[in-house]
Order: C-alpha cells, then structure tokens, then sequence
C-alpha cells in the first residue's frame, strides 16, 4: 500500500502532462502511485501518458464528465491512505511529498494538508502566494481557514493532500457544480476539518495556461456556488469576509468578460464595507477601463512588478 495516491485527471493536456509527470517522478519521497484519469481527452493526451514507462503510473479512462467527477472516481481507484492531487498542467517541486508527509507525522490525526505554493504569471516571473497568517517555520493547525485565505487561499488544488477517509466522509467533489468544484470542497473542509498548512513552498500554480474560466456559464455556476453557503455565512464572519473577497473577484472577472447579467446579479450580494479602496474603485469602473488596466497589469507582470488589489 503506498503512502500517497496521486490523483491526476487528465484533458485535452498533451503540451504539458509529460512535464508535469516527470517532476512528480522526481520527489524525493517515493512512496507513492500515480492514478491518471483520462477525461475524454480528444488530443495526444493519452498517448502522451501511455508512453511514459513506470510500475507507479495506472491510466483510466472515461467519457468526458469533468475533473471533479475524474478525481472522484480516481480517488475511487486509490490504495493509499493520502491523495495528494494535482492537475495535468502544474508543477511539483522535488520536495513536496516529502514535506506532506512531515506535515502528516506532526499532526496525524488531521484530515487536510497544505502546501505553500507560488503562482507562475508569466514566462519569466513567478510570484508567492501570500496569507493572511502569522509566518511560522514549522507546520502548524489553521484555526480559521478563512480569515487566513483572505489574500491567497490557503489551500489551492495542486498544493493539497487529503485524508481519504475524510474525504470521503464529507462526500467528495460535487461533480453538478459547472465552476469552482474545488472552492466548493475546500469551504467545506473549513467548516468542518482539521487544516494544517506547511510554509514551504513545493509547487507553482501555472496561471499562463489557457482555459476556460472566462466563459458566462462558469461564471454563473460561480455565482450559484458562492450563495449555497448564504446561510452558513450568517453565523460565520470569517466566511462572509472569504465569501465577500470571492464574490468582488468574480464580478471583475465579468467586468472582463463583458458579462453584464451576472455582474447585475453579483453587486448586491457583495459587502463593500469589507473591501479595501483599490477594490472598491474596480467594482465601480466601467469594463472598458478594467480590460485595459488588466492589460497594463499584465504588461507590468512581464516586467517583473506584481501589484495587487488584495494588498
């Protein structure tokens, strides 16, 4: 029985899923498996996976039904006691099962882990995440996963680890949700979980990777999400300052978009009074101005200079 089950599901990812493999292979902890569910891919994906040769890798397939229904099924799959997941085009740094597993030894009986991670924004420059913590050299309990998720969240799904049996518990990915599945999952182990969160960086979120987020459906389905928690939020301030951050998040995203329907349905759901001024003046500039101030944002990044809203 490995330790860890790594989880990976797999679309439409065939520039990138033999990069992100053989950095898994290079941890230096090696008790593990790699489960690869193959989504429906309609690329070389598969092929790309078929030709990587390791006794550790195991290859499903299914009909395409989305990430959160492929790392259901291949935690489903898993002999391990820990699912460290991962998506098919993020990269883990050598280190990072090994401090996983030393954040599991200092704390056993926890139920969720998390990584330090760092963002990658462009080409040529990387950023780290950022918390809303007290910095700590060792692993350590966060006692409000919300509070400390309001500039970066804490955890993010390529930088966690999972206890199977409480994942199971708490009834794994809601596959129904269009966007935002594992927002979903990760609310609920704040509300209900033990989180532990390791300060060493061991992977980056690779943000130069089209998708497709922008699109009005998923937009909605992230709208929907936020709300399903309107009455878990009433009785938790730390929820509704995380819930609130998220909300203004995404009504920039339809700002960018152009999508006026939900940004219409988003403004009156989101508490002003807990946004700094920077995102207060963003929500109220027309989207012509945002677009193009997102491209000076995205010219600065090229130079180096990360400025943020959140800080």
């Amino acid at each position: 029985m490995p330790f860890f089950s790594v989880i990976i599901p797999l679309y439409n990812k065939e520039e990138q899923i033999e990069h992100t493999i053989k950095h898994v292979l290079k941890q230096s902890f090696s008790d593990f498996e790699i489960i690869i569910v193959n989504d429906g891919s309609t690329d070389k994906s598969l092929e790309k996976v078929e030709s990587i040769s390791d006794s550790r890798i195991n290859i499903y397939s299914q009909e395409n039904a989305g990430a959160s229904s492929a790392r259901n099924f291949g935690i489903s799959k898993a002999n391990g006691k820990y699912m460290a997941l991962l998506d098919a085009d993020d990269v883990w740094y050598p280190n990072h099962l090994e401090e996983h597993y030393k954040s599991i030894s200092a704390f056993t009986d926890a139920d969720l882990f998390c990584n330090a991670y760092a963002l990658k924004l462009s080409k040529s420059h990387i950023e780290n995440a950022t918390y809303n913590i007290k910095p700590k050299e060792k692993p350590q309990i966060i006692e409000d996963y919300f509070r400390a998720s309001t500039i970066h969240p804490i955890g993010w799904t390529s930088a966690i680890v999972i206890n199977k049996k409480a994942f199971v518990k708490i009834g794994g990915f809601n596959s129904t949700i269009i966007s935002g599945q594992d927002l979903d999952l990760l609310i609920r182990f704040g509300l209900e979980k033990t989180i532990v969160f390791n300060p060493k960086i061991t992977c980056y979120y690779d943000k130069t990777v089209q998708n497709s987020l922008s699109k009005e459906n998923h937009q909605e389905g992230k709208f929907l999400l936020f709300n399903s928690f309107k009455a878990e939020e009433q009785n938790n301030t730390s929820l509704h300052l995380y819930l609130t951050l998220n909300r203004y998040s995404l009504a920039i995203q339809c700002k960018r978009a152009k999508n006026i329907a939900t940004f219409k349905k988003l403004l009156p759901e989101i508490d002003t009074t807990l946004l700094n001024w920077k995102q207060r003046v963003l929500l109220q500039m027309p989207s012509s101005v945002v677009i193009f101030l997102k491209k000076w944002h995205l010219f600065l990044i090229s130079k180096g200079i990360y400025i943020s809203s959140y800080k």
